[in-house]
């Protein structure tokens, strides 16, 4: 297995991917445009505001949960623009889908998306 941070490194950029693909397909035409509103997904903040939704709404299993929990104490680099424990929470979802990535469980990875991005 490996560590929380390499899972969240890979994390980023799939969910990232997701985000991206959703504005596009939003017909958001300005990058300008296409920027400002992917912060309402990428942003530390708002990954933190998300992870507490799918938690919430009991949309994690128990694995999941854990992989959550794993990310979530993972001892990395300093937050740059939010607070220790915002950033901890960001981190952890990057961590679950660079886990359901790695694993090749894209299926879940869509369902999880889905949700987010509804």
């Amino acid at each position: 297995m490996k560590s929380a941070l390499v899972y969240a490194y890979i994390g980023d950029s799939v969910y990232e991917c997701y985000v991206r693909k959703h504005l596009i397909n939003k017909n958001i035409s300005k990058v300008k445009d296409l920027q400002k509103e992917s912060l309402n997904y990428v942003s530390a903040v708002s990954q933190r505001r998300i992870l507490e939704d799918l938690e919430n709404n009991n949309i994690l299993n128990e694995d999941e949960l854990e992989i959550i929990r794993w990310g979530r104490n993972a001892k990395g680099t300093k937050a740059k623009h939010a607070d220790i424990i915002t950033y901890r929470y960001a981190t952890a979802l990057e961590c679950l889908i660079g886990y359901l990535y790695l694993n090749n469980n894209i299926e879940r990875i869509n369902e999880i998306m889905n949700f987010i991005l509804k």
